[in-house]
């Protein structure tokens, strides 16, 4: 099951560290790899665009790409073939390395790649819809994490097709990950109503929304890039439907202010509606001090379905995940591998070709937790028991998977946590 790394490419080598230069050697490797993020206006915490911003940091360009920090992609390569898997091989970790031990020497500016332009500060252009809050959440300095739902009536008569959303974090220092829900009643009214604290949105019970919504129409988290839909494909808000948009936020130790905004692209009725398989176990029960604690989900296909990619998430005790399809006639085929799991980047993974997944087909995750002392991410010392729980302190075992069904149809919208 387990894939194996492609085989180095022995054709290719390095510049040594008398002959590499930025403009010749180094610009296109932190272009085509970095920059999306270490850019103006994103969640990277400075630029890494043109030559002076790659020299001031090129000795921890050189020591995190070649302890595979950054840049950020946990897939272990070989399991299973990814769009825009972001991975360096070793001729490109070779060569930020010798520059970052060399005099950095900016080379012939003219031999250098153009700059990388962005047309808009969204991935996809400017969206088609954009939702925010009227005005800044005010996140106080200390205690637990935050939870806050923030709800949108779209006010709709007919349905909107979702092709793809984005985020703008307000606050990148406190924003976690946010995620977009659709209620098709008025669950979300309810719980304004119910938890109105003076605030914009409200904050339920245990972290969570406090109702079951209609469906998902994707999340954000630093690193994950927006992406349309498949071809024919898109999610639905009902009409009256009402978005709702949780962001989990960290706290800093002192008072800070948050604007986040959604953006939505819409598109005409396709042929088939998007939908996310949510495979939790929420009886995660995880003793102290056991470095290798697993655990196991199957999960039935009851219709033909199309799988595109998929989302693990854990917290911090969670050290590696794994998912795989074992087909009706025995045969099986890998998914998602994480091996190295890491809290702080939760990434999406989109297949380069579709899954085509019959009825039957059982879906196994596995995962792996450490919670002893050996782990130094273990938020508790000593070390004691965890479960279930929203608060980055508690644990989570989830695999988010997004699907079409084979024959168009409308997608279970009462239990969507099932999947299909």
């Amino acid at each position: 099951m387990i894939g194996l790394s492609p085989e180095p490419d022995h054709s290719r080598s390095a510049p040594s560290k008398a002959t590499v230069n930025y403009a010749e050697h180094v610009a296109s490797i932190l272009n085509e790899h970095c920059v999306t993020c270490h850019r103006p206006g994103e969640v990277a915490p400075f630029s890494l665009i043109g030559y002076e911003n790659a020299k001031k940091w090129a000795p921890m360009i050189g020591q995190v790409t070649q302890s595979h920090q950054m840049p950020p992609w946990k897939a272990v390569p070989g399991y299973a073939d990814f769009k825009d898997a972001n991975t360096l091989d070793p001729v490109e970790i070779e060569t930020l390395k010798n520059w970052a031990e060399s005099t950095r020497p900016e080379g012939d500016p003219k031999k250098a790649p153009p700059e990388p332009s962005f047309s808009s500060d969204w991935t996809l252009g400017k969206p088609d819809m954009i939702v925010s809050p009227s005005k800044p959440y005010r996140l106080s300095a200390e205690g637990p994490d935050v939870y806050r739902n923030f709800v949108f009536h779209t006010n709709n008569s007919q349905p909107i097709w979702v092709r793809a959303i984005d985020v703008k974090p307000g606050n990148k220092r406190i924003v976690h990950h946010v995620i977009a829900f659709v209620d098709g009643g008025s669950g979300a009214d309810g719980c304004l109503k119910k938890y109105a604290d003076g605030q914009e949105g409200y904050s339920a019970e245990m972290g969570g929304l406090g109702f079951l919504p209609r469906s998902a129409l994707g999340g954000w988290a630093p690193g994950v890039r927006a992406r349309y839909a498949p071809e024919g494909a898109a999610f639905q808000i009902p009409p009256h439907g009402t978005l709702v948009m949780q962001v989990h936020y960290h706290k800093t130790g002192k008072p800070e202010e948050d604007q986040t905004r959604l953006g939505l692209y819409t598109g005409p009725k396709p042929e088939h509606e998007v939908g996310l398989n949510w495979i939790f176990r929420f009886d995660l029960n995880i003793p102290a001090g056991v470095k290798n604690y697993r655990v196991r989900k199957v999960y039935t296909y009851k219709n033909d379905t199309v799988v595109y990619g998929a989302m693990p998430h854990m917290h911090l005790l969670g050290r590696s995940m794994k998912s795989w399809f074992e087909f009706p006639d025995g045969t099986t085929k890998p998914l998602v591998f994480v091996d190295d799991w890491d809290f702080n980047w939760q990434l999406i993974y989109s297949l380069k070709q579709p899954i085509r997944v019959p009825a039957g087909t059982k879906e196994v995750v596995e995962a792996v937790f450490d919670n002893s002392l050996e782990n130094p991410r273990n938020p508790n010392n000593p070390p004691k028991t965890v479960r279930f729980g929203e608060q980055t302190t508690d644990e989570m075992f989830l695999l988010i998977v997004p699907y079409t069904l084979v024959r168009p149809g409308e997608l279970d919208s009462q239990n969507w946590l099932a999947g299909p």
